[in-house]
């Protein structure tokens, strides 16, 4: 498309491009906006090279050459840029960034900006609703990496889970690029891999404490083991399991959170954890907590709290009944979060991948980016369907909050007319129902687009990933609760 504007002489006519979306995910009343300080980056470092033109060359032969002189002197400098705050609460049909400047650069930065905003903002909403629907209490673990959509979907992934609500990650390169702290326990293979106490090197069972000294976690774990069988009457636990137990123990003593359904998580699992937690409190460390992966995880989340309050008080280690968190994962999704609700557990954390990171319910967002003016005319695409009419012209948009700090509607308006006031009575209109209508006074009023980009380049701080995070929650304290 760019050559054909540059051939028709219409690459620099002047435009206005709104990115926006058709409808809500998820079935949902809201979305997360998210993306923006990717596409401020993607503008920043925007440059066609020597190596770029020369392969355009051998896929568009018969371009002019002047055609290729002109891409490289593109700068988005000439762009300017209004958006929503990342992190924002949105709506359907509200410009979440306005793009205007010369229209072949406009058109050509369309792809980029879709691919940057679109599964950001999918999957940050996506974690917003799987925190709403856990809890505040919970800590939530986004383990999705090797189930995203490639290494770069799942870098995304974990980057915007973030944003959404989760607490930590297992992305380890997350961690590093964007300081997500990082969490992760072991896998079942880390638990085959071994049959017998008698495979753990002797030099690793002497653990050394806090303190300096050696103490031999092997001993102490059996010795409590033994204990441990006849208080909780599990007599078959599985030695393997143990030895694995205490080889992490070993390699993690402050940071023990072990995965006890390999074999049977209540005939073995949890005492043979609870003995490894003994012998590490013996030598000055406290366990993390133990992960479920299969069954009836409420059921079993119940039994094993009622195991560690049982060893607890026999054993008189009071912070067990406090500080053990019990992790669930295995194929978690937002409707088994809201089921947790409805039932008796004692899960403190949730371990989800697959449903959280490929948005299973609502892959795509639907993000489009549509032309509405060109060289000052409004323009409007009309069609069958009344969801893909665009609204034409250059807009303004408010959010309405009410007497009780609450967004009532967002109000969009042509660039020319006149802004609405505080207190005042405005008529408001559905674009699409026409019979929709409401008189509306606000309280309190907020210009939603703020300018982002212009020919000095970025024109706003960049937040941090953490502050995005914050005001993720901050905007949604200003929707009702029956929105969320």
């Amino acid at each position: 498309m760019a050559y054909g504007y540059w051939k028709c002489n219409k690459h620099n006519c002047n435009s206005v491009f709104e990115l926006y979306f058709r409808k809500n995910q998820f079935q949902g009343e809201y979305t997360i906006f998210c993306g923006l300080r990717d596409v401020i980056l993607f503008l920043e470092q925007f440059h066609i090279s020597d190596e770029d033109v020369q392969y355009l060359k051998t896929v568009m032969p018969k371009a002019e050459p002047e055609f290729f002189q002109y891409l490289q002197s593109l700068d988005t400098k000439q762009l300017k840029l209004v958006a929503q705050k990342e992190g924002s609460v949105c709506f359907p049909r509200v410009p979440l960034i306005c793009v205007e400047g010369p229209l072949a650069l406009c058109q050509l930065i369309e792809t980029t900006l879709l691919t940057l905003v679109n599964y950001a903002s999918l999957v940050a909403t996506n974690a917003c609703r799987y925190r709403i629907a856990a809890g505040e209490d919970k800590t939530m673990l986004e383990f999705g990496l090797r189930r995203a959509q490639g290494p770069d979907g799942g870098l995304t992934a974990s980057k915007y889970c973030y944003v959404g609500g989760f607490d930590a990650s297992s992305n380890v390169l997350a961690g590093k690029m964007y300081g997500i702290p990082v969490r992760g326990t072991q896998a079942h293979s880390f638990v085959n891999a071994f049959s017998s106490l008698s495979e753990l090197n002797p030099e690793i069972v002497h653990l050394e404490t806090p303190t300096g000294k050696a103490f031999d976690i092997q001993s102490a774990t059996v010795k409590y083991l033994d204990q441990v069988k006849v208080l909780l009457d599990t007599p078959d636990t599985h030695e393997g399991e143990l030895a694995s137990f205490i080889a992490y123990a070993c390699s993690f003593p402050d940071q023990l959170l072990v995965l006890i359904d390999t074999y049977s998580t209540l005939s073995s699992g949890i005492a043979n954890f609870l003995a490894v937690a003994l012998a590490l409190n013996d030598a000055g460390y406290k366990a993390r907590g133990i992960r479920i992966d299969s069954g009836d995880l409420a059921y079993q989340s119940l039994v094993c709290y009622d195991k560690i309050c049982k060893t607890s008080e026999h054993f008189n280690v009071a912070w067990f009944k406090t500080d053990i968190s019990i992790v669930a994962s295995n194929d978690i999704d937002e409707e088994t979060l809201h089921s947790f609700k409805n039932q008796e557990h004692h899960l403190t954390a949730f371990g989800i991948g697959t449903n959280l990171v490929t948005c299973l319910n609502q892959p795509a967002l639907g993000c489009v980016y549509k032309i509405v003016e060109i060289e000052g005319r409004p323009c409007m695409k009309l069609a069958q369907e009344i969801q893909k009419v665009t609204f034409p012209g250059k807009k303004k948009v408010f959010r309405f909050y009410g007497s009780k700090g609450n967004a009532i509607l967002d109000l969009i308006s042509k660039e020319n007319e006149p802004s609405p006031k505080i207190g005042e009575q405005v008529l408001c209109r559905d674009p699409v129902i026409a019979t929709k209508r409401a008189y509306c006074s606000p309280i309190k009023m907020e210009n939603l687009l703020i300018n982002v980009w212009g020919e000095k380049g970025c024109m706003q701080p960049i937040p941090t990933l953490q502050e995005v995070k914050s005001f993720v929650q901050q905007s949604l304290k200003t929707i009702r609760e029956n929105v969320k």
